[in-house]
Parts: structure tokens; sequence; C-alpha cells
């Protein structure tokens, strides 16, 4: 069974979906559990508008993630978990992928919620999809609507 699971979590419903899978399984395996929330890099967030960086943007950004972790890790030991997590910066699948090698988990889990308009699917983008491909490990993901 698998002894080391990652939880990439973003505190939406599909990532609370995800952390309650997760959960199930590292309960019934007796798994170590790590918990990753994806930052994007600083330019992704703010860009150059006319020459000017704003560093309180940014320190803003990392408050937001630093608290959706504090939030997951927070669920995880309400319901038994000793987890540890840290706030990753970059683009998503490149650092769940880095962090799942690093920790040398066997499963990566990570949501997802299902998109009604090829638009919107388009435009979002497919991180669970995308994880899939370059994942060193199994990945499950838990699905919302």
């Amino acid at each position: 069974m698998y002894k080391k699971i990652l939880l990439a979590y973003d505190g939406s419903e599909s990532g609370q979906k995800a952390l309650l899978d997760g959960h199930d399984l590292a309960y019934w395996s007796q798994a170590q559990v790590s918990l990753v929330a994806v930052m994007p890099r600083h330019m992704d967030l703010i860009g150059l508008e006319g020459g000017m960086y704003d560093t309180r943007v940014i320190e803003q950004e990392k408050t937001r993630y630093q608290a959706i972790l504090d939030e997951g890790l927070l669920r995880l030991l309400n319901m038994g978990h000793k987890a540890r997590g840290e706030v990753l910066t970059g683009e998503s699948v490149d650092e769940i992928t880095r962090y799942a090698r690093k920790m040398e988990a066997d499963l990566i889990v990570v949501g997802h919620k299902h998109l009604d308009s090829w638009a919107a699917r388009w435009w979002r983008g497919a991180i669970s999809g995308a994880l899939i491909e370059h994942a060193p490990c199994s990945v499950l993901v838990a699905i919302t609507r």
C-alpha cells in the first residue's frame, strides 16, 4: 500500500474532496502525509505594470497561500493526521512533481472540478491531466462537479 502521500491543496471544493480522499487512504495505509499549496511565480501574479514591481502584492499572496496551507493542515490534524506542509512557488505541475520526487511519494492526490464550457476548460487548463503525464508515482484525482 501507500507509505508516503502528497496532497496538493488549494482550498477549493475539489481540493477539499482530495484532502478527504487522501485522508481516507492515509488512514487505512498508515501513510505519512505531506500537504503542498502552490503559489504562482511573482511575475504571474502582478506582471510588470509600467515597470513597477509592488512587493506588497507578493507578500499578500504569500500570506493568502500560507493561510490555505494552514487551513488544510488544521483539517488533517482534526482528522488525526500529523501532516507537514509547504507553500511552493512556480508552475503547479512542475512544483508538485518536484516535491513528490523529493519526498519519494507513492501517491499524489489532487482535486479536479469538471467544467461545463469548453472555453472554461481551455482557459483554466487541466493541472490534473498534466500531472498524470509527469508524476513520478500514482495520481489520484478527486472529482467534483
